[in-house]
């Protein structure tokens, strides 16, 4: 699929005319064609192709789909670059200080989103429109629609919190101009990204012959995840705090994630975590990713549709990787956090009192999959062994030395394009059936109705498989001089243990994958970890010096000025003083 879907994308641009003064820049095609010729199947073909398309073609290396560039407000990674002036914007987020209403970092992610979600809507009022024994496929093309116009949602609310919601494919320019931000309450906004993902869930098939479309497994998963976040009610609109944890929203993560974790989906985890994060066909779209973004190269395009939107994460290699820019690095706390103790456990409550040397303390072997270390090799490659000099840093060590491995590709690979910045083909898997694991695991743990033993078995089978992932690394502790040591957890253990175990393994098995930042939020946690978080790195990172995370205010972002100003004083700006 990735072929079919992305080397149309620049002729679908051509279809779709810019006509809407907000933030809507993509509408239904006006006096293109004429009825019957726009119901044709290979029209309605190419709308659809272009709603998948612009999910590459319309991100940006400031404005990823994957949202790392927001996620430098959590403790997981550092902004990097060459310092705090370089993408200013997003250290402005980084130390949760002098964030702006006119950044342009706020309007980019915003515009993109909905140009997204438009892009899915103009092949929904068609498809809505066409007779289903002219279009066969038209159902489950409707489903694919709605499935991606519920990602663009969710994306945003996950950003901003308060949204319009597109919702209504045959809407003009004028009623898109005249949406507010406040239809929904907080609670309602979750139900209607819910919607569309249960119109996909009920409709599209268990397995799709074209890799990228969603399966049913990929909607119950998403719906699984919509409904974690909604049973964090945050109902006071004058508060971001989490009023209430709801137990029928965490019934429906348990309900949705059922299939999943005993295989009737068809998905199942890698033998070796690692796996998830290599370029090579073979293991792409594997068993443990439940949808994926699709980048390609040699398909016959400029250069590819490689995954230009981790270019800037690149590290400037002289000689190698010139050009790489060296931002999103792993912080000293994620490093810390993947220390063990001697039965192979980690250390929540000590973790940060010491950082950790890698010849005398244990470590998950996540870390070394996870974090490029000095003394160990970039990407695997014994060519490119690390070390703490500018050649590791831009910022001459200012972000420290640290390199994230899962968005990067061995240099020798012949996975890698340049064009300015560097790129690689490797998908971003959007959900992964860790992921799955865990949001079941959390519900199970939150619910507490005498299932935490099934829980704390779902986390132990990521351990487990932490503990195997050892195939481009087995000779590390030889090699290397490190110690490696991860082991299940036995015993029984109360909700609130179990909890801090589920919260702990979250982060070490996604990290750096843009997910630990809405996870604080979403869990209450995110002013008590950041500024504690702030006040233990001032020390070694000194940009964090004057940081300072202020709560019912950094949880979200504000929304862009430039939006409220289009928006025919629809849009109500979110609390926090903007």
């Amino acid at each position: 699929m990735k072929k079919i879907i992305y080397t149309l994308a620049a002729i679908i641009i051509s279809l779709t005319t810019a006509s809407c003064d907000s933030f809507l820049d993509e509408q239904k095609p006006q006096g293109v064609m004429d009825d019957d010729q726009l119901r044709q199947p290979e029209y309605i073909d190419n709308l659809v192709i272009s709603a998948y398309a612009i999910w590459i073609s319309g991100e940006d290396i400031n404005s990823s789909f994957s949202l790392w560039n927001y996620d430098v407000r959590s403790d997981d990674a550092y902004k990097g670059g060459n310092g705090t002036e370089d993408g200013d914007v997003f250290h402005a987020l980084e130390i949760s200080q002098g964030v702006m209403t006119t950044a342009w970092n706020l309007s980019s992610i915003w515009e993109r989103l909905y140009n997204c979600i438009s892009r899915a809507n103009t092949a929904l009022d068609l498809l809505e429109k066409v007779d289903a024994d002219a279009y066969p496929l038209k159902e489950r093309r409707i489903a694919e629609m709605r499935f991606l116009r519920g990602h663009g949602h969710f994306l945003l609310k996950q950003l901003f919190k308060y949204i319009p919601f597109a919702i209504d494919a045959s809407m003009s320019p004028d009623e898109y101009n005249n949406l507010s931000n406040r239809e929904f309450s907080n609670d309602e906004g979750w139900e209607k990204i819910a919607e569309d993902f249960r119109y996909a869930y009920e409709t599209l098939p268990a397995v799709q012959a074209e890799k990228g479309r969603p399966t049913r497994a990929a909607a119950a998963a998403y719906l699984a995840k919509t409904y974690l976040y909604k049973a964090y009610r945050q109902d006071n609109e004058a508060s971001h705090a989490i009023t209430s944890i709801n137990a029928d929203d965490l019934r429906k993560v348990v309900e949705y994630t059922e299939s999943a974790v005993t295989g009737a989906s068809g998905c199942g985890l890698e033998a070796d975590f690692h796996n998830n994060f290599r370029p090579e066909p073979q293991y792409e779209n594997g068993i443990e990713s439940v949808w994926a973004m699709q980048y390609s190269m040699n398909d016959g395009s400029k250069n590819g549709n490689c995954n230009w939107a981790f270019g800037l994460i690149v590290p400037n290699i002289p000689g190698v990787t010139d050009g790489g820019c060296d931002f999103y690095k792993p912080s000293q706390n994620l490093v810390n956090a993947f220390r063990t103790d001697s039965d192979g456990h980690p250390m929540p409550d000590t973790f940060n009192n010491s950082d950790y040397d890698m010849t005398t303390d244990y470590a998950d072997p996540r870390l070394f999959l996870t974090v490029g270390l000095p003394g160990t090799p970039y990407e695997f490659n014994p060519k490119y062994m690390m070390d703490r000099t500018a050649d590791w840093s831009r910022s001459n060590g200012l972000y420290g030395y640290y390199v994230s491995l899962k968005h990067n590709v061995d240099p020798d690979s012949g996975f890698m394009v340049k064009d300015g910045l560097w790129a690689s083909p490797m998908n971003h898997i959007v959900i992964r059936y860790a992921d799955v694991m865990l949001m079941r695991a959390e519900a199970l743990i939150q619910l507490n109705d005498g299932r935490i033993g099934e829980a704390i078995g779902l986390i132990n089978s990521l351990r487990t498989r932490a503990a195997q992932s050892l195939s481009v690394i087995a000779d590390y502790e030889k090699a290397y001089g490190v110690r490696m040591l991860v082991k299940p957890y036995t015993g029984t253990y109360s909700q609130e243990e179990a909890l801090k175990m589920l919260k702990f393994e979250r982060r070490l098995e996604l990290a750096m994958e843009s997910d630990r930042f809405f996870d604080l939020v979403r869990w209450g946690d995110a002013e008590k970890t950041l500024n504690r978080y702030y006040a233990e790195e001032a020390g070694k990172c000194t940009i964090y010096s004057q940081a300072h995370f202020t709560a019912d205010k950094n949880e979200y972002l504000p929304i862009p000025f430039a939006q409220i100003s289009a928006s025919n004083g629809h849009y109500t700006q979110n609390i926090g003083g903007w």
